[in-house]
């Protein structure tokens, strides 16, 4: 078992850690926004602990838990500040729109980070200090984070807000005949969202070691799309489930890749060509399963 988790600890946690990015993409859609804002706000809340832990919170030896507490507090923060300055406008917009809308809010942090010597230009920051000996530690941090993720957005759905935030989606001129706020609401999911994904950037810049603008990409968008679609849109549950099945997938088809016997383009595809085969389920799972693998009341009583 010990031989197991060593070998796979890293890939154990960043599981979680795309199930936790999945859920800050399905908050915006529980008020049918579809946001690609979440590779931001995750870049945005790993710079803020790469700079912090190196720059400020300077230590000697394992880097202390309550400063990596104190971090990702300050990211999510100001990931929600920043969520409410860019969901106010962008929240105008519906549909594509929005979501063309959100990609260039990712492309221009992406040009900031490239740019601005705090972040480290196009190299980025490194060295960031660890505050556990290995990969699978970091499940001390990453599991209660998931479970606390996952109680609060299973609360929110069966209080007002999160009511609302269904009425919104399903049909948001008869929500606001009924007096709810549609932009209150929007705005709300889009903070709760950006401050989640702030909050594991900040994790996860610590888990990595290194940060720079690969991590907020156009790309990371298409698959954090692909989280939420394929596990299910209606469902935080289906977020949490296609965060870790295709956060696993790329070392499964690497794995696919090395078969014997396999022609020498397919294993190319297969190592190389993921976007591609992300975009391909994203098509082939809107047909055949538009509500997601984990559709919505699978688990309700009837």
């Amino acid at each position: 078992m010990s031989d197991f988790l060593s070998t796979y600890g890293f890939l154990i946690v960043s599981m979680l850690f795309g199930s936790m990015l999945g859920i800050s993409l399905y908050l915006p859609l529980m008020a049918g926004q579809l946001s690609l804002a979440s590779p931001g706000f995750y870049a945005v809340g790993g710079y803020i602990a790469a700079i912090l832990s190196t720059k400020v919170f300077v230590t000697t030896g394992a880097f202390p838990i309550p400063l990596l507490l104190l971090e990702m507090a300050i990211a999510g923060i100001v990931c929600g500040i920043l969520g409410i300055l860019v969901g106010v406008p962008a929240l105008r917009l519906r549909g594509i729109y929005l979501a063309i809308a959100t990609i260039a809010f990712i492309e221009i942090l992406r040009i900031l980070s490239l740019n601005l010597e705090i972040t480290g230009g196009a190299v980025g920051i490194f060295g960031i200090p660890q505050p556990f000996n290995s990969p699978i530690e970091y499940l001390w941090i990453a599991l209660p984070l998931l479970l606390l993720s996952m109680a609060f957005v299973y609360r929110l759905e069966n209080i007002r807000v999160g009511r609302a935030l269904i009425a919104i989606r399903e049909d948001e001129l008869a929500a606001d005949a009924m007096g709810i706020n549609p932009t209150y609401y929007k705005v709300l999911a889009f903070t709760l969202g950006a401050m989640l994904a702030g909050i594991v950037g900040a994790v996860s810049a610590h888990f990595l070691n290194t940060w720079n603008a690969r991590q907020g990409t156009f790309d990371a968008s298409i698959i954090y799309l692909t989280f939420v679609l394929i596990g299910g849109s209606r469902s935080f549950l289906g977020a949490v489930l296609g965060g870790m099945v295709f956060t696993a997938m790329p070392e499964l088809l690497r794995f696919a890749a090395d078969t014997p016997n396999l022609p020498l383009f397919v294993a190319q595809f297969l190592r190389d060509g993921r976007l591609m085969i992300f975009g391909l389920l994203i098509v082939l799972g809107t047909i055949f399963f538009p509500q997601g693998l984990v559709p919505a009341g699978l688990f309700k009583r009837k």
